[in-house]
């Protein structure tokens, strides 16, 4: 109850400062907030309002003002009553929408513009900039941290599911070299057969069957060591990749991870990497997996402002909130740049920006996140 009636509390004061500062638009920089604030997604509105205070209180320039606006659940009215409330007071520009669902909508209003935490496109598209952590600046960051490793034969891997053909585009766009792909069921009753496929099981296993016979009915002391080290396998010969690049989370992850364990893949061949995991620590208890690497935000600022949130409000953040922290720091510095922001091409920096997320860059009209490689070891988020 207390919570629900802070954010009530803020909700007003938010309105009052912005009709308050309503006549001073040249000196005030008032920016418009979309989302969810009512129905199944409210969680994620609310935390987004809340990290948007964080950040005015880190500015601390009482010039800055924020005006949300709810637009429910895939509600077009919603959304569009709350873009022309900000077209009425003079808002410009605007945080959100947070799902790409809405980009149609909102590149109707050319006078405006929406800096989204959306992840699907890093391209700057009309009068939308996205600041998510996209698929483009994981890809980048992982292929030169397996170049690095001198690795020479990668496979990219992800599921058959809504994003397959997102994830295949994005691919075919990218200039990665030395990789093939594999598209696998999100079933795990098919995974296992699929990645058995991949990774040759079947064959190597009679591999070493074949290669045990050859000592079994031999008495000399070097064939009875040959064949008591060939008891201790699984499978012999190696598979036909030396690294992989698994384009999942949560349950399906840990599937895959399983069955490539499973088809005995070895880990000190085999370099074991996936996307972003917003450092879930249900990983850990993955205990199939030795090393498993992953692109990500700066994780001791993730950690320290999770914990700042967490003081105020008593209540974790969801991880996308970060990005709204980030996408306020971003609009204030265009502004003081600028001295005013009357287009997407006054983000266009040529120097680098740094956030909470990391370190952004601003070229060829798209938004590149420079991200550290993590390591999972011993139940601990370890920088590489």
């Amino acid at each position: 109850m207390k919570i629900k009636f802070f954010l009530s509390i803020f909700y007003i004061i938010f309105l009052f400062n912005s009709n308050l500062l309503s006549n001073e638009n040249n000196k005030t920089l008032k920016v418009g907030l979309l989302a969810p604030l009512s129905g199944p997604y409210s969680e994620i509105g609310n935390s987004l309002l809340y990290s948007l205070q964080l950040a005015l209180e880190e500015i601390n320039d009482k010039n800055v003002v924020i005006v949300p606006r709810d637009t429910g659940f895939k509600n077009e009215e919603k959304l569009k009553s709350a873009i022309e409330e900000f077209k009425l007071s003079g808002i410009k520009i605007i945080i959100g929408p947070t799902t790409f669902d809405e980009f149609n909508h909102v590149k109707r209003y050319n006078d405006l513009i929406f800096i989204s935490p959306s992840n699907i496109s890093p391209e700057f598209s009309k009068n939308i900039i996205s600041i998510g952590v996209s698929l483009e600046s994981q890809l980048i960051a992982l292929t030169e941290f397996i170049k690095k490793q001198k690795k020479k034969k990668t496979i990219i891997i992800y599921p058959k599911n809504e994003y397959l053909e997102f994830i295949e585009n994005k691919l075919e766009n990218l200039e990665i070299n030395n990789f093939r792909t594999f598209a696998y069921s999100p079933n795990p009753e098919v995974l296992t057969g699929e990645i058995e496929d991949l990774t040759n099981y079947t064959q190597r296993k009679r591999n070493l069957e074949l290669r045990k016979k050859m000592f079994e009915d031999k008495e000399d002391e070097q064939s009875i060591k040959e064949l008591e080290r060939l008891e201790q396998l699984y499978t012999l010969g190696k598979v036909n990749f030396d690294s992989i690049i698994i384009i999942d989370f949560g349950n399906t992850l840990k599937s895959v991870l399983t069955s490539l364990v499973y088809t005995d893949v070895n880990q000190n061949d085999v370099l074991f990497t996936t996307i972003n995991q917003w450092f879930d620590e249900s990983i850990f208890y993955e205990n199939t997996i030795k090393s498993l690497y992953y692109p990500s935000v700066n994780y001791k600022e993730f950690k320290r402002y999770n914990n700042k949130y967490f003081n105020k409000f008593k209540i974790y953040p969801n991880e996308i909130s970060i990005l709204a922290y980030d996408a306020l720091g971003l609009i204030y510095y265009a502004w003081k740049k600028n001295g005013k922001i009357n287009s997407i091409s006054d983000f266009l920096f040529k120097n680098k920006i740094k956030g909470k997320i990391g370190t952004f860059s601003f070229n060829n009209g798209k938004v590149i996140q420079e991200l550290d490689i993590y390591k999972i070891d011993n139940k601990k988020f370890v920088k590489f």
